[in-house]
């Protein structure tokens, strides 16, 4: 095994001499869980505690964690943060910790991260005491970072090398062809709903050959943090689904916008188009698509019809796209036409309806 960094040859703590690294961009991803009971997630989730503002406190508190982590880690290093994210989620009796730290530097952010889900959890933990004492705090990991002369690390892809060190994955490699789903629905999030396009946009995907985890269902309010972390990620795609329309609630595509550094205006309307083929109210959807980085970014509506319809455009474009925006020249293949071993047509889109909804 190697020697620990902060020791020096006489086993004394150190301050990690970072002065001759690269600067690079740097990420770092951590997770963490408040195990509770489902009656206190139903009040964290309606805002309905006693101490309001549950979640917006526990994700202020955070992401001033991650600012003061140099204060709190005595041989962590102080980092110019470019950008601190802390996301919630929800399981039948626990709320789900997500935190996000980036910079621009000679040294990683991993402490950051970790120092985020820490802190939100313990915030959420002082929030929610008073009706669950023996609330838990527990499984704080660091799951992923990325830059540096490592490239990519997973912790579940990472195994450990001959000198004890984590390997890690190639960047390229593990980013080429990773996706992220976004499902935008307020019901669904809050579990008085369920999900039935998040599934069917992660099969398709998955058919397709792109990694893609279990879609991330959020409310309409959070859906701009959602992609903002997504984004951060770095995957080749992230598709959203829902949000997308004339609601005062829709907000998808605002979030989207922050995030695009260039607009893709032609799919987007070859998107509406499709759908107007069968659904005149296609035309009221605000979609988006566009690219963040090397990262594909497509709105699509939040009904089975409607995402039938973009995945059918999206399966002519998307792998000539993903590969012009990682800098190659595909050419594109002829379009698959399903979802696994499930056609996408118009018996789904009289089936589940094809007009785009939040």
């Amino acid at each position: 095994m190697s020697e620990l960094t902060h020791l020096d040859d006489d086993g004394r703590a150190r301050m990690v001499d970072v002065g001759g690294k690269p600067v690079t961009r740097r990420v770092a991803i951590a997770e963490g869980r408040l195990d509770t009971t489902a009656a206190v997630v139903d009040l964290v989730r309606t805002d309905s505690l006693k101490k309001a503002d549950v979640l917006p406190t526990a994700r202020i508190a955070g992401i001033s964690g991650a600012k003061r982590t140099s204060e709190l880690i005595p041989l962590a290093h102080i980092v110019p943060l470019d950008s601190v994210a802390v996301d919630f989620g929800f399981e039948e009796a626990a709320v789900t910790i997500r935190g996000t730290a980036t910079t621009t530097g000679r040294t990683g952010v991993e402490m950051e991260a970790l120092t985020a889900v820490a802190i939100a959890g313990l915030t959420l933990h002082d929030m929610v005491k008073a009706v669950d004492p023996a609330a838990r705090l527990g499984g704080i990991r660091l799951i992923e970072k990325r830059g540096g002369k490592r490239g990519v690390w997973r912790a579940d892809d990472a195994g450990v090398d001959a000198g004890g060190e984590p390997e890690a994955v190639s960047t390229d490699a593990a980013a080429a062809r990773s996706a992220i789903v976004l499902v935008a629905s307020t019901r669904a999030a809050a579990g008085t709903a369920e999900d039935t396009t998040g599934p069917v946009i992660a099969g398709w995907l998955g058919s397709r050959g792109f990694a893609t985890g279990e879609p991330r269902v959020v409310a309409d309010a959070g859906i701009a943090d959602a992609l903002r972390a997504a984004a951060e990620e770095q995957p080749a795609v992230i598709v959203t689904t829902g949000g997308t329309g004339v609601s005062p609630t829709d907000r998808t595509p605002e979030a989207t916008a922050a995030i695009l550094d260039r607009a893709l205006p032609g799919v987007a309307e070859a998107i509406r188009t499709a759908g107007r083929a069968a659904t005149p109210t296609a035309a009221l959807s605000r979609a988006l698509a566009g690219t963040a980085g090397r990262t594909v970014v497509v709105n699509l509506p939040g009904s089975r019809g409607g995402v039938a319809d973009g995945l059918a455009v999206l399966d002519e474009l998307l792998p000539h796209l993903v590969d012009q925006v990682a800098g190659g020249d595909h050419t594109a293949q002829p379009p698959a036409g399903a979802v696994g071993d499930e056609p996408i047509g118009e018996s789904q889109r009289m089936e589940h309806g094809g007009a785009p909804h939040a």
